[in-house]
């Protein structure tokens, strides 16, 4: 979050699972049927005596980069420290960077003070670029809310509203920071049809890994471990075909947050509802290879359900997302105006499914969603200034989840029935169209708001009403932000242990001296 400022299912799991191996074999075919790749290998040792003609050394990684300007060209990255920003660029388009071990290959930002802030893997405006196996570190903000402190960046078009890329892919990759300004871990804006898998972020002051600005996404996160960051996963105005999936999200601030942003990035709203004909309609998605026409431009006008009965793209399903309650973790101005201990945070959100997660010992709720007027900045009738877009909390569904421990803060009597498993807010602001979200058959032993919520509210009915909760539940929502905002002095996160390591490095690449 960058500021707080199935009925049936679209994409079946297996659907997911074969098109992601169908990006990857499409590439790795296409390396067979071209002429041979150049492999570039960046590193302090001395080369060899002798090596094939299209093996070239570089001491950069930079280097090597600039050297990689056919698709599927290799750089390789020999164990080592490299004190050194990476800039990819159109030139580069369809290269992969692969370090030979995951832990052992460090892109070291700690002593590079670059003014207006330092990233380490850049990729600008650059399409199908894989970076694998690597760990990338320490890069920091030149202020707490200024720019750079990006560890592994795909942009597709920062400062613009528009998708600006496509394809970005990244395998077994670790990023960490243990300062203080450290922004986003592993981060991609801008772009569509993607994933990350076995990717691991600590330590960050907004969230260990973004996807944000991609109305119609069509990406995968699988394998992710995000935690000690003041929010595991934040989307902003990130949906449409979109899955989170067999990932951990543990001791953040709060754990997952896709939220609606206006102005930043870019069109709003996020919509994770697919985009049909008809409602009930299964929609042919890009991820099986067919057009797609997306969710469309901005026009002003927010989205409204006439059914609980829709079908979901954004799905957030199979996770491990717990005790997401830590105050002493680095945070900027925007995370820390997030409402704070949520496991699933839905901030203006429509269309999304939280669907067969563990979710447990998060303190003020499992799930919590709620209204997102922004930009927020109210006065004191809550009443909000021109141009402010008030998001919903519309058409989203929690089925089949386990809860456990949730709601657990010290808050007062009349505030208390906002604690719990599951707790939605909506219908006072703006359109007052929070409707049709629906919630069932979870174990929920900590309670919701709405209470019974699986009554009234559950998937079982067409339609559901407004939650409610009135202006006595937007003030909880504030006492959660206050505490946010001014949570204790932040302590340093250390570095975490080694992360698995990608089992076959040399995979596809051409005979070289790191790959006999």
């Amino acid at each position: 979050m960058k500021s707080i400022r199935r009925a049936s299912r679209s994409i079946p799991r297996a659907a997911t699972v074969f098109a992601v191996a169908a990006l990857t074999l499409g590439a790795t075919a296409s390396v067979a049927s071209a002429a041979k790749p150049e492999v570039m290998i960046a590193g302090h040792n001395t080369p060899p005596a002798t090596y094939p003609s299209y093996v070239h050394y570089f001491t950069t990684i930079q280097a090597a980069v600039n050297a990689a300007t056919r698709p599927h060209d290799f750089v390789l990255i020999e164990p080592g420290t490299y004190e050194e920003e990476v800039k990819v660029r159109p030139a580069n388009e369809g290269i992969f960077i692969r370090g030979m071990n995951r832990n052992s290959v460090l892109i070291n930002g700690e002593n590079i003070h670059t003014p207006g802030g330092a990233n380490g893997i850049e990729v600008q405006k650059t399409n199908n670029v894989w970076i694998e196996n690597l760990t990338v570190a320490n890069f920091e903000r030149e202020t707490l809310d200024g720019g750079g402190g990006n560890d592994i960046w795909w942009n597709g078009s920062s400062g613009e509203e528009k998708v600006g890329a496509h394809g970005w892919f990244g395998n077994y990759l670790t990023a960490y920071d243990t300062a203080f300004n450290g922004g986003y871990g592993i981060f991609t804006s801008h772009e569509k049809k993607g994933e990350w898998n076995n990717i691991y972020a600590s330590g960050f002051n907004d969230s260990g890994i973004y996807l944000g600005a991609c109305q119609e996404c069509e990406a995968v996160i699988n394998h992710a471990t995000m935690e000690y960051n003041a929010l595991g996963y934040s989307g902003s105005n990130s949906g449409g075909q979109l899955i989170i999936e067999n990932s951990k999200f543990d001791h953040n601030t709060a754990g997952i947050a896709p939220n609606t942003e206006n102005p930043g990035d870019g069109p709003p709203p996020q919509n994770g509802a697919c985009k049909e004909a008809e409602p009930g309609v299964k929609r042919k998605g890009t991820l099986h290879g067919e057009t797609s026409k997306g969710h469309g431009p901005w026009t002003g006008k927010l989205p409204e359900f006439k059914s609980t009965h829709i079908n979901h793209c954004m799905i957030i399903e199979d996770n491990q997302i717990n005790e997401n309650n830590d105050l002493e973790l680095p945070a900027n101005h925007s995370a820390a105006a997030a409402p704070w201990g949520a496991g699933v945070e839905l901030p203006g959100d429509y269309g999304d499914e939280v669907l067969n997660n563990e979710i447990k010992g998060n303190p003020s709720a499992g799930v919590l969603a709620f209204e997102y007027p922004n930009p927020f900045e109210p006065n004191e009738n809550l009443e909000f200034p021109h141009g402010t877009v008030i998001s919903q909390n519309a058409g989203n569904k929690v089925e089949g989840n386990t809860f456990a421990d949730n709601g657990y803060l010290s808050v007062s009597p009349e505030q208390q029935q906002y604690l719990g498993d599951v707790s939605f807010e909506g219908g006072v602001f703006g359109t007052k169209t929070s409707t049709d979200n629906c919630v069932s058959n979870n174990t929920m032993p900590d309670g919701s708001y709405p209470a019974d919520i699986e009554g009234r509210w559950g998937c079982q009915n067409e339609t559901t009403p407004n939650p409610g909760g009135g202006f006595a539940y937007v003030y909880f929502l504030l006492k959660l932000q206050e505490e946010s905002v001014h949570r204790p002095a932040p302590k340093a996160v250390p570095a975490p242990p080694a992360q698995e390591t990608m089992p076959e490095p040399c995979e596809h690449v051409p005979a070289n001296p790191l790959c006999p």
